[in-house]
This record gives C-alpha cells, sequence and structure tokens, in this order.
C-alpha cells in the first residue's frame, strides 16, 4: 500500500497530466493527418490521353466522361496530355500516368517498357469490332490510289502519323510501304509527321498532297469541320483494326482496379441517355474487358514489318542473320498462340 500511494502522490494529475499529454495528443493527430494525406496522394491518378487531335478538343470530349468516374468510383481522376504518344507512355513508366486511352501499338509500348496492362477495350458506336487506317488526298487531286500516289511520289508532300501510332503509322508502314519497298522517309518530296487531326487538317488546307488518317478521326472531323471533311477523299483503306484498349499500371491496387472497372462495364448501358451522349462524343458505345492478348495482331504486324526491312537488305551479317531467325521463331510462337485463342 505505502508503495502504491507513492506512485500515485508522485504522478501527475487534472491540468498538468493534461498538459503533459498534451504533446502526444498532437504527435497522434498529425500522424492521423499524415496516413490520411498519404491515402489521398493514394486515390490520385492521372489518365493519360494519347495525341489524336488538339488537347482542348481532347479535353472537350473526355472532361464529361471523366468526371463522372470520378463521381462514380471516390478516385481523384485527372486528365493527363501530353504533346505525343511517347509522352503518354514515359509517364506511365514513371508512373505520371496510372492509366490511359491508347492506340495498340501503343498499346504494346506500354506493356513492354512501362509497367502496362491491357484491361479494357472499346467498343465502337456502331457496333463494329474495329475501325481502319486511311491514306487521303485533297478531293481536287488527280490521285485515286497508292500506285498513283508511289508514281507521283518525288513531287507530293507527305503528312506520316506519329511513330506509336497504330493507324497513323504502323499499319500504312506496313500494308502501304514495307510491302511495296518503298521508305517513306526518302520516297517523297517532303514528308512531315504529327496527329490525325492534323494530318487531316493539312490535307483539307492543301498543306501536304497525301497523309495518313483512320476512319474515327474522319468521322470525328464531319462533326466539328464538315467543311473540311467535305475537301478530302480516301485513295487507301486497310484491314481492320482491333478498337482501342485502355491500359493500367500493373502495380495498381485490386480495390481501385476493381472500382474502374466496375465504373467502365457500367456505363451508359442502363439506358441513361447522357451517359450515352457522352460516349457517343467519344465514339463509343462502351466497353469490354481485354488482356494483353488483343495486342497479338499488332505484333505480329511489327515482326513482319522488321522481317521485310531485313529481307531488302539482301546481304546479311551473322548478327542481322540470327535475328532474322529469332523473327521467324517469335511469328511461329505468335501464330500457336493466336490459332490457340481461337480454338476457345
Amino acid at each position: 500500500m505505502p508503495r502504491s500511494r507513492t506512485i500515485r502522490s508522485g504522478g501527475r494529475s487534472g491540468p498538468a497530466r493534461a498538459a503533459a499529454l498534451f504533446p502526444l495528443v498532437l504527435f497522434a493527430a498529425a500522424l492521423a493527418l499524415a496516413a490520411g494525406a498519404a491515402t489521398a496522394r493514394a486515390q490520385e491518378l492521372n489518365f493519360g490521353i494519347i495525341s489524336t487531335e488538339s488537347s482542348q478538343n481532347l479535353r472537350t470530349m473526355w472532361d464529361p466522361f471523366l468526371d463522372d468516374m470520378r463521381k462514380a468510383t471516390g478516385l481523384d481522376i485527372k486528365a493527363f496530355f501530353a504533346t505525343d504518344y511517347a509522352g503518354i507512355i514515359e509517364g506511365m513508366r514513371f508512373n505520371k500516368v496510372q492509366l490511359a486511352w491508347y492506340g495498340n501499338k501503343a498499346a504494346m509500348e506500354a506493356v513492354d517498357r512501362a509497367e502496362g496492362e491491357v484491361f479494357m477495350q472499346t467498343l465502337a458506336a456502331d457496333g463494329s469490332a474495329g475501325y481502319y487506317s486511311h491514306i487521303i488526298a485533297n478531293v481536287s487531286s488527280p490521285l485515286t490510289s497508292i500506285e498513283d500516289m508511289f508514281k507521283a511520289a518525288k513531287t507530293l508532300n507527305f503528312g506520316n502519323g506519329d511513330p506509336n501510332s497504330t493507324s497513323g503509322f504502323l499499319v500504312p508502314g506496313y500494308y502501304v510501304f514495307a510491302v511495296n519497298g518503298v521508305d517513306p522517309k526518302t520516297a517523297f518530296k517532303r514528308t512531315v509527321t504529327s496527329n490525325h487531326e492534323s494530318n487531316a487538317l493539312s490535307v483539307a488546307n492543301g498543306q501536304v498532297d497525301v497523309a495518313t488518317c483512320n476512319s474515327e478521326a474522319l468521322d470525328r472531323l464531319a462533326i466539328t469541320s464538315p467543311d473540311r471533311r467535305k475537301l478530302i477523299k480516301i485513295i487507301w483503306t486497310s484491314p481492320l483494326i482491333p478498337s482501342d484498349p485502355l491500359v493500367r499500371r500493373k502495380d495498381m491496387p485490386q480495390e481501385t482496379k476493381k472500382k474502374i472497372d466496375d465504373f467502365l462495364l457500367a456505363y451508359g448501358q442502363g439506358g441513361d441517355e447522357r451517359e450515352a451522349g457522352i460516349l457517343k462524343g467519344l465514339q463509343w458505345r462502351g466497353f469490354r474487358t481485354s488482356d494483353d492478348d488483343q495486342l497479338l495482331p499488332i505484333r505480329q504486324l511489327e515482326l513482319f514489318k522488321e522481317k521485310k526491312a531485313l529481307e531488302d537488305r539482301g546481304d546479311l551479317n551473322d548478327r542481322q542473320k540470327e535475328r532474322a531467325t529469332a523473327i521467324d521463331a517469335e511469328l511461329k510462337a505468335l501464330e500457336a498462340r493466336m490459332a490457340g485463342l481461337a480454338r476457345n
């Protein structure tokens, strides 16, 4: 008992005890605030949007959709624009972008070197499974085919697409140029590089003679600048290109992934006319789940293009021969993978 009384009498009580505890309370509160701030930061996501046209036009199209995503998921989602596709890919690589809308080729780059994974695929507004790459010319041009274009190439100014664009660069790069043994960098009088909108407007305004573009961009131009769309004709159309994928970083928390998946799969599917209108502005009907296998045809196309370039060189050194053999093996593996998916 005496010992117990000594402890009590030696302890602090009342105001003195409260004063002693006050710094501890402040410290605990600071920790709680720090934890809350960390949680808030973890909920911030940058949504990368590839540069198919001006950032202002893209922002007009995307802001209503991203606003709805913020409200439905509780995540602080911000639009992330860059001047070219590489800026979005690098943003994802350094975790400045956590999810993004890409074309298939840019998605392949994001998956291969930016910790990305395909998780969703857009559904076209008309229900089609994809879209098309085009070579376009002014309606007043005598050019009616790529054969005409090749014959007159040395007198023509050509507008190529972003090097990471599927429809603006990869697809025409193979189907138009590689298979015909033509190098677009040297075949024309002058070659410039830009996005789909700029290429289309440059053709309409007579600033370039021919250019790459795609069906979605031309449909969009028919809405935003119908007078300019009427000045453009198509002289080449590609095989169907798979609809665009959405890609996210693999290290995104599972809870966050689920929130985004649930939002995307439900968006515009419940008869909500407003949501359907926002999707229509993006030229989509909705989304469906997907994965990295969506990129297999694009990988095949890239390898075909590389193989064609090696074959056109003629005599190969040992290193080039090894690469050609490796390409054949990679193509064989891709064909087997695609055949297995087709059976399933």
